[in-house]
């Protein structure tokens, strides 16, 4: 039998229904898991002090109404940079460690009137400028598999919360990996559905033209429930779709993947990638064919040239989208600002000033459309791509020392698909120095279903969405 950590969001369901255990029960079993293990793990910066009293307002709904709300009593995890009224909400960085917001972010609205409860606010790289959460003011998150290694970024925390089995499910946000990358390296599934899919308002901005919301959790199955539910057109974010929102949880369950066409790229195939990472890849790709899928080699941009595009675009958005931090508004003088988000600060207005837009900014932004354009025809003929979520498993605690392109060189085949706005989905494939490797799925713009499809029936008919042994790994 399952113990309630272990639960996915519909067996929690059955077993509220089944009067197995309570909500009050779970959210105290999770606040004594996290008791245990979150001071040596740093995964949660602070914890919802209503949760029980909301679980308890939870249990009497159940009692009267049944389940009648998609995530009603699900424990969330959320990263910190979603504001959330009643929570501090500090983005891991000291210029605004004691900001509580008055409102809620649309997501976290969302989430509430589906039923969800906030455990509590999980540990990310300063302002999401990372991909380790190294550069947090409040110390790095350690990775459940080996607490020398880490878990990624910068939704390092959230990933880290789902393999400790601290939630029931996570939220994350993603500008260039920072949902499937941390997945990846800790084992777990993220989602980082279509940009403007679901609605940025009220999420501390990184790069506005490339930030999206999206779940981590235990399976895509979880992660399709929630991309459902967080979906859809924002009035207060003018970026969202004004397409309807599918019934993403109708895409579950595929018997196999007949008439679904595949593409491994082989470019993605690098040739600075571990041995052991491409074969576990290729066989992914024998998997999917196992399962009725045509997966054909095609040929994309070298994904280095992302780098380039990326590191320019974002950082000059976040050059902008910090300038509002000047210890005025907030009470804290921007020389509390971490060292990276300085790095870039001063590279993006760099980038922005007279005589340099052009040169940098300019040809960026048309390097960008070359790869839009490209995967718009490679969808021409494939519902989806694959390839592997980062060139190998997690890093050394310290790695990032003095390693400003860390990030970008850990995201190096996340970005393409960040920088074109495509949905994608990240799952585990297999272990290497007894570490988690992920698989991405991606798909064109507003498919989401088809990823979810693809992405659901691999895992299902694969075995390697394990979880560790915090007693024995940390």
């Amino acid at each position: 039998m399952k113990q309630l950590h272990e639960l996915t969001i519909k067996e929690v369901h059955d077993g509220y229904l089944n009067q197995d255990f309570t909500c009050v029960e779970l959210v105290r079993h999770f606040q004594n898991r996290i008791e245990k293990y979150n001071p040596k793990l740093n995964i949660y910066l602070a914890l919802n002090d209503n949760a029980l009293t909301e679980a308890e307002a939870i249990d009497k709904e159940i009692a009267e109404k049944g389940i009648t709300r998609p995530l009603l009593g699900i424990p969330f995890a959320v990263k910190d940079n979603f504001l959330t009224k009643g929570i501090v909400t500090t983005a891991s960085s000291n210029i605004i460690r004691d900001y509580h917001p008055q409102y809620d972010s649309t997501v976290i609205e969302k989430i509430k009137a589906a039923g969800a409860l906030i455990l509590g606010k999980t540990n990310m790289d300063s302002f999401a400028h990372g991909s380790s959460t190294e550069t947090s003011d409040f110390g790095p998150t350690l990775n459940p598999w080996n607490s020398d290694k880490l878990p990624g970024g910068s939704s390092g925390g959230s990933a880290a919360a789902i393999a400790a089995q601290l939630a029931t499910v996570a939220l994350g946000s993603e500008t260039a990996g920072s949902i499937r990358q941390p997945a990846a390296w800790c084992g777990v599934t993220g989602l980082k559905p279509t940009y403007g899919r679901a609605s940025r308002y009220g999420i501390i901005a990184m790069a506005s033209s490339t930030d999206s919301p999206g779940p981590i959790g235990r399976s895509v199955e979880d992660c399709a429930i929630v991309t459902e539910v967080i979906s859809g057109k924002d009035f207060q974010d003018a970026t969202t779709s004004p397409s309807p929102v599918e019934k993403y949880t109708e895409s579950l369950y595929a018997a196999d993947l007949r008439g679904v066409r595949i593409g491994i790229v082989k470019e993605y195939l690098l040739t600075e990638m571990r041995e052991d990472v491409k074969n576990l890849i290729l066989n992914a790709a024998d998997k999917l064919r196992s399962l009725g899928a045509t997966v054909e080699e095609v040929s994309l941009m070298d994904p280095h040239y992302s780098i380039g595009v990326y590191t320019v675009i974002q950082r000059s958005e976040v050059s902008s989208n910090l300038a509002r931090f000047d210890g005025v508004r907030f009470g804290y003088e921007r020389d509390t600002l971490c060292e990276e988000t300085k790095r870039r600060i001063m590279l993006g207005t760099y980038t922005l000033s007279a005589g340099y837009y052009d040169a940098f900014y300019k040809k960026a932004q048309a390097v960008r459309t070359k790869i839009v354009d490209e995967f718009n025809e490679i969808f021409k003929t494939y519902d989806a791509v694959i390839g592997a979520v980062s060139p190998g498993p997690a890093h050394s605690l310290g790695a990032t020392k003095n390693q400003p392109m860390f990030g970008e060189m850990e995201d190096v085949l996340l970005e393409p698909s960040s920088i074109a706005g495509l949905t994608s989905v990240g799952v585990p494939c297999g272990f290497i120095d007894n570490l988690p490797i992920g698989l991405q799925v991606t798909s064109n713009q507003l498919k989401e279903s088809t990823a979810i499809k693809i992405a659901d029936c691999f895992q299902r008919h694969t075995q390697f969405q394990l979880f560790p042994d915090l007693d024995k790994t940390i």
